[in-house]
């Protein structure tokens, strides 16, 4: 009887992927393991992979990159959650016979957890709930979103989504992107504008942006300077895409009124980061995907792809841009 095969899910921090995902369909096929602790380095990495053909990542977690996937070398199905990941060098997994596949996944959880970070912002939730329960009482004054401006960066799927419920809360929509028109943008219920526009005139910027070398700092120090000191800022989408030092001197300077985080230039964020002690902030542990509902999509699809592989098929590949 053929061995079963071994599978390494890394980075299941919440330990929930194995209640999330059917695996019992293929119990006799292969073993799991589950690794719950974020691996930095690249030899413990190696170690701890060693003699696994298929693994598992979460989202950009932990990166593969060329020298990683090189050094991999049981390594042959990769299944990542989500259709693209930032953090695995597609190019490099070719070269070394590494298939690449991705997940299916919902479409709204992001675009939930925003607006619950701008609630939370605009009304200091965290800080007044921590304040009733060290037994105090009111201390801030909130900003209402009826009759506010959302500036959004980005107007694709999740931009788009962010609409519908300003329009609910009584705000106007103004979005920029590189490639936006202005009939897209009213297509979506958005006003398009200059990125500079765009910066000096809503209250509220929500930056839903996909990574990218030309998405870099895309929001950088000029862009934060041009906001007004009652704006705030929320990243959802990926760290990278905002300056983080110039969001820091802007925050200490007053020069904004706030910033609600749910992603970071390196996760997980390091316990000595200045953005944890940063004032008028709220930060989140990039839980945007984090849902029952959408880790059950997720491993769903990690099993499919599983199976079908050992079966000699592949599903949802992802493969290299031309």
């Amino acid at each position: 009887m053929t061995a079963p095969v071994r599978v390494v899910v890394l980075d299941d921090h919440q330990h929930a992927a194995m209640d999330a995902g059917p695996w019992e369909r293929l119990a006799e096929r292969f073993r799991v393991e589950t690794l719950h602790e974020p691996i930095a380095d690249t030899d413990a990495l190696v170690a701890a992979l060693a003699g696994a053909p298929v693994v598992v990542a979460m989202r950009e977690r932990t990166s593969f990159d060329a020298e990683r996937l090189e050094r991999l070398t049981d390594l042959r199905l990769l299944v990542t959650t989500g259709m693209a990941n930032a953090a695995i060098d597609l190019d490099a997994a070719a070269r070394n016979g590494i298939v690449v596949c991705g997940t299916r996944g919902r479409s709204r959880h992001t675009v939930e957890l925003t607006w619950g970070l701008i609630l939370a912002l605009l009304r200091s939730i965290p800080q007044e709930d921590a304040r009733v329960r060290a037994g105090g009482w009111q201390h801030t004054l909130g900003a209402e979103l009826d009759g506010a401006t959302l500036g959004l960066v980005g107007l694709g799927r999740l931009g788009s989504a962010m609409v519908p419920v300003a329009r609910a809360f009584g705000m106007d929509v103004v979005a920029w992107s590189q490639n936006l028109d202005a009939a897209r943008a009213a297509e979506a219920g958005a006003e398009a504008v200059a990125k500079d526009e765009l910066f000096r005139s809503a209250d509220v910027v929500s930056v839903h942006y996909k990574l990218s070398s030309r998405s870099e700092r895309l929001v950088g120090a000029d862009e934060i300077a041009a906001m007004r000191p009652s704006s705030y800022l929320v990243n959802t989408s990926r760290g990278p895409i905002v300056d983080t030092p110039a969001l820091l001197r802007a925050l200490h300077d007053g020069a904004i009124a706030g910033a609600a985080l749910d992603v970071y230039d390196r996760e997980p964020l390091a316990p000595d980061d200045p953005l944890r002690s940063a004032p008028r902030t709220v930060l989140t542990p990039h839980l945007g995907y984090v849902t029952r509902e959408n880790y059950r999509v997720f491993f769903a699809d990690v099993v499919d792809d599983i199976a079908a592989w050992l079966d000699g098929r592949v599903e949802r590949r992802l493969t290299p841009e031309p």
